[in-house]
């Protein structure tokens, strides 16, 4: 899995042991850290791409974040590709939530899922909050969804 940052520096580590590093430099500067991870995506024809984002945030410091793109030749209803963002970023949360229990690291799964029932997307709403929590993790829908909805939404090329 291909990592870079938001100028477009790949990321040489594994993400874990980035992570790890980022967590451990900023912690170290005085910073307290969270963590907002989302995924977002954008149809084009035949294709899909997914872009997943790790925020961290630096309390009243701004922040930065890693970012992985990723192109699926699938066509997805828009509750799926809303279940499938969503377990793309579980699939990284779990990854890393070791690492921010370890170094007391306040960690949210944001879904860019509207909270409004008006809107196609909020279909999935029910079954992601559902799986989001049963795993353990804090939730977050739009409009509080900033990491999937504004983040991540920059990301998809």
């Amino acid at each position: 899995m291909k990592w870079r940052t938001f100028s477009g520096d790949a990321i040489q580590l594994p993400i874990k042991d980035a992570v790890e590093k980022a967590i451990i430099r900023e912690t170290e500067m005085g910073y307290k850290l969270k963590v907002c991870i989302g995924t977002d995506s954008q149809v084009y024809s035949t294709e899909t791409e997914f872009a997943t984002v790790i925020v961290f945030l630096r309390e009243k410091h701004g922040g930065f974040m890693f970012i992985h793109n990723e192109r699926r030749i699938q066509q997805y209803s828009i509750k799926e590709r809303m279940l499938v963002e969503v377990a793309m970023s579980i699939e990284i949360a779990y990854q890393l939530c070791d690492l921010f229990n370890k170094y007391d690291v306040d960690m949210e799964v944001h879904a860019d899922i509207n909270t409004n029932p008006h809107f196609r997307s909020n279909e999935a709403l029910r079954e992601a909050m559902g799986y989001i929590l049963g795993m353990g993790f804090a939730f977050k829908a739009k409009p509080e969804a900033f990491a999937s909805s504004s983040c991540a939404n920059k990301a998809v090329n």
